[in-house]
């Protein structure tokens, strides 16, 4: 069976300590509960350091505790929004999960005759042959090896599924904006009627840039390996290519890619190229931290019709520093998910999170929060092509792979952005 490597959060005695322990164990996925239990510890040991603060001494080892338990609580509620993934996934006939082992009935029947019989276990499960010598029939028992390839981490940025996507079938995307530039006036029964202002139209370009990747394998190799090598190469690339578009949705610099989120920041290289104008900062409220007043500040900032559908979209590191802010009342801004499929949340609006954002430091954006959907464009153009070349550099076979996918902020409205400092 397949053995990984699980975080379980274990609650002790004394200021909710909290021992994270890491051993080899089939895999187990994080419960609700789990993750409350870890959510107790850690708000106790946050307490105690604050208390320990205010009496004027730092305890090393109170502060190397609660980082461990965030780490630890930052994983289980990873755990647990996989967990409504899995469930959400596809079942198989007998309710086992896609990528089960299947049991062989037979084999398992047999299996347990031999062990409560041994010998005198019906003949047709007794062998004289046994494999640990070759001539006996240790030759017709080859070592089992993994089909599969392993694969390293990537990870995917989810601003594709959290934005609005449109697919186009021509070179590019246009869209025309009013500037909202009409005048209006009151005027008497009798009085004249004076022409007004007539708004202007503006244009914005949706260009897609080029994905490309163009990867060899011999012909032999594709013919011979017992894994389906062109299959797994089309999903390397599908990934690889997702990676990419995640980076430059977030901060791409529009050059043959798409125009990234944060640049439309103020302050940022494309405050100035939409016509409503940049996305609108606020500050985190200290010179090179988060804090609770700064998390409320920017929610309210937001307009009141774009609230409904907002977010808050954050690297995991900065989510591990917002765990620890309070508000007025001494509650905790960040909570736990309290069911399956139901997400995080700070100041109770969800999180999501981003690996391609910047961390908690003096000058950077650590947060967005707003609508992601009604803010970014992301333009496909239809397909991705692979050309499957053998004659180029024989022996070997090209399977030149382009997409075509540009993107950009279609409005800045619906987003606000936290920026890590005491002013905008």
């Amino acid at each position: 069976m397949t053995k990984m490597t699980t975080l379980r959060g274990v609650a002790a005695a004394g200021r909710g300590l909290i021992a994270v322990r890491a051993e080899a164990q089939p895999k187990k996925i994080a419960s609700i509960e789990e993750l409350g239990t870890a959510f107790e510890a850690f708000k106790a040991t946050h307490t105690a350091q604050l208390d320990e603060i205010k009496a004027g001494k730092t305890d090393v080892i109170t502060t190397e505790k609660l980082e461990k338990i965030n780490a630890a609580l930052t994983e289980l509620q990873t755990a647990v929004d996989e967990q409504a993934k899995i469930q959400a996934a596809a079942k198989l006939g007998n309710g086992g999960v896609i990528g089960d082992i299947q049991a062989d009935p037979e084999y398992t029947a047999a299996f347990k005759a031999h062990m409560r019989k041994g010998d005198k276990a019906p003949a047709d499960i007794q062998a004289a042959m046994n494999k640990g010598t070759d001539a006996d029939g240790g030759y017709l028992a080859p070592i089992e090896w993994d089909r599969t390839i392993g694969e390293k981490l990537k990870l995917i940025s989810p601003m594709r599924a959290e934005s609005r996507v449109i697919t186009i079938s021509v070179a590019g995307f246009k869209k025309y904006f009013g500037d909202r530039n009409v005048g209006s006036g009151w005027v008497g029964e009798t009085a004249s009627r004076p022409a007004t202002s007539t708004p202007q139209i503006g244009v914005l370009d949706f260009t897609p840039g080029e994905l490309y990747a163009n990867p060899a394998i011999t012909q032999q190799l594709l013919d011979d390996a017992a894994v389906d090598l062109e299959a797994w190469l089309g999903s390397e690339v599908d990934t690889e290519f997702a990676r990419q578009e995640g980076i430059g949705f977030t901060s791409g610099d529009g050059v043959n890619k798409p125009h990234g989120v944060l640049t439309y920041v103020e302050g940022a290289a494309n405050a100035a190229r939409h016509p409503y104008g940049a996305i609108k900062t606020r500050n985190s409220g200290a010179a090179a931290a988060l804090t609770g007043d700064g998390i409320l500040d920017l929610m309210y900032d937001l307009p009141t019709q774009f609230a409904a559908n907002a977010k808050f979209h954050m690297n995991r590191l900065v989510m591990g520093s917002a765990r620890k802010l309070k508000d007025g009342q001494g509650n905790y801004l960040w909570q736990p998910s309290y069911a399956s499929g139901q997400p995080q949340t700070l100041a109770g609006a969800p999180i999501v999170e981003h690996p391609d954002f910047p961390l908690v430091a003096a000058g950077n954006i650590a947060a967005l929060y707003g609508d992601m959907e009604a803010t970014y464009l992301v333009v496909d153009r239809v397909g991705i092509r692979v050309l499957r070349d053998p004659f180029t550099n024989k022996p070997f076979v090209h399977f030149y792979t382009t997409k075509r996918v540009g993107g950009g902020v279609h409005n800045p409205e619906p987003m606000r952005a936290l920026k890590v400092g005491t002013s905008s």
